[in-house]
């Protein structure tokens, strides 16, 4: 573990460590990470300058004409590759992506979550994020072939992924990430790892980095590992759950000794932000035609709009406070997906939780009853919305979006409907096995 903060110790820790390559680390649009590598030789003008490269053929980056780009690493985010052989081993940096004139390029999705969290530090707030990434393993990537059938909680014999975890978390631990603990989900072959709150843009490199951990780790023990929100049917699929509050220096925004829920007037109104704009911004948390196979009744994922304490049925849980714990208030959304962009996922979270408490948006009692037992009537009056129901319905919400488009900026918000819509289009004219089982011997 490195806790590099200039050029120096960067460069000290190359040559100390005898490193053989510095890989640079950034996403596309679709949160997929691109990443080059250089030689020792070449990172002290790398750091310096920037490494540039043609950003053309990364999706939602720039036009064959105004392709340049440079990538401009952080250099607090140097880190040593565990996966990596011991010998010469391999590090890497996460860059921000800037024009050839210095300034941040607008179709960069970190730069997208660092303007939202300027917002947030002019009205006084650090937002701290904790999510739980949820995944499968496969035997393949070809088929979902489970590994083991195991259930929530399951132990040896049964869980044949512990190990798989367990060299997960040491390889995530060496690279300075705190994780709180592990288990088998409910599906088979479903596992979760789930990782220490930090501050909102380190957590979402972190989320890039142990999706790349987890997948590298299992590729070495001959294994696949998935984020796919629902890769079998019939089963749970992979959510991932972003436990979120709003710091002001060392106090929880979100605690109110006084409120009968030990919420503050913030608390309440990010609640309700997030309630309010939640059918926009589910594009970004659940991006992909595949994500709307999870957001159906009966598998424990969240499908109507509404807030809780007890209730996982509900979309946005508040876990119960406990004496001593002010610092633990946190909102719970359980919508996102694993499979999303990270950085945008987390801006449009907190855009919509900064707007309820910007305009003070108010917040209805919560529901603690199962959502998923109610009729359409009893949820109709209790003011119970759904999320959208596929991917062309949450293109069209988001598509009306002003929230989203602040949050993301032009580029990045007509890049990202651009391709949805592109994705939804190569789906609808696809012709499924479903669609052969069930009408060609009937039609």
């Amino acid at each position: 573990m490195f806790n590099c903060k200039t050029k120096s110790d960067v460069l000290k820790a190359v040559k100390e460590y005898d490193i053989s390559f510095i890989q640079f680390w950034f996403t596309d649009v679709l949160g997929r990470l691109k990443s080059f590598q250089i030689t020792p030789s070449e990172l002290d003008e790398g750091i310096d300058e920037g490494m540039g490269f043609d950003g053309s053929s990364i999706e939602g980056f720039a036009r064959i004409h105004e392709s340049d780009m440079i990538a401009k690493p952080d250099l607090t985010t140097f880190q040593m590759l565990p996966w990596r052989p011991a010998e010469k081993p391999v590090a890497r940096m996460f860059c921000d992506i800037l024009n050839p004139d210095g300034t941040p390029y607008d179709g960069d999705t970190r730069y997208a979550l660092k303007r939202i969290l300027k917002r947030a530090a002019k009205m006084g707030y650090n937002a701290y994020l904790g999510p739980e990434l949820e995944y499968f393993y496969f035997s393949n990537s070809t088929n979902p072939e489970i590994i083991d059938r195991g259930g929530y909680f399951d132990g040896l014999p049964i869980d044949l992924g512990t190990d798989l975890r367990r060299e997960t978390i040491f390889a995530l631990q060496k690279m300075g990430i705190r994780v709180e603990y592990s288990h088998h989900e409910v599906a088979p072959s479903q596992h979760e790892i789930d990782l220490r709150y930090a501050e909102a843009l380190k957590m979402a490199d972190i989320v890039m980095t142990y999706r790349t951990a987890v997948k590298e780790i299992a590729r070495q023990k001959g294994i696949y590992a998935t984020f796919m929100p629902k890769p079998i049917f019939g089963q749970n699929g992979s959510g991932m759950h972003v436990h979120q509050s709003l710091f002001k220096g060392d106090e929880n925004a979100f605690f109110d000794a006084k409120d009968k829920y030990h919420l503050s007037k913030v608390g309440k109104g990010y609640i309700a932000g997030i309630l309010k704009h939640a059918r926009e911004i589910v594009a970004v948390t659940n991006q992909w035609v595949n994500s709307y196979k999870r957001l159906v009744p009966g598998y424990e994922a969240p499908v109507y709009v509404s807030w809780a304490r007890r209730n996982r049925s509900a979309m946005v849980r508040v876990p119960m406070y406990k004496p001593g714990k002010a610092n633990a208030t946190r909102i719970e959304f359980r919508a996102p997906d694993p499979a999303c962009n990270p950085y945008l996922a987390f801006a449009v979270q907190i855009a919509a939780g900064l707007e309820g408490v910007t305009k003070k948006y108010p917040l209805a009692d919560p529901i603690e009853q199962d959502i998923f037992e109610m009729d359409e009537h009893a949820r109709e009056e209790a003011g119970i919305s759904s999320l959208p129901g596929n991917l062309f319905e949450a293109i069209q919400e988001v598509s009306r979006s002003s929230l989203v488009r602040e949050a993301l900026g032009d580029h990045i918000f007509e890049k990202f409907i651009e391709n949805k819509k592109r994705e939804w289009d190569n789906f609808r004219i696809h012709v499924s096995k479903y669609e052969i089982d069930t009408y060609l011997a009937l039609l």
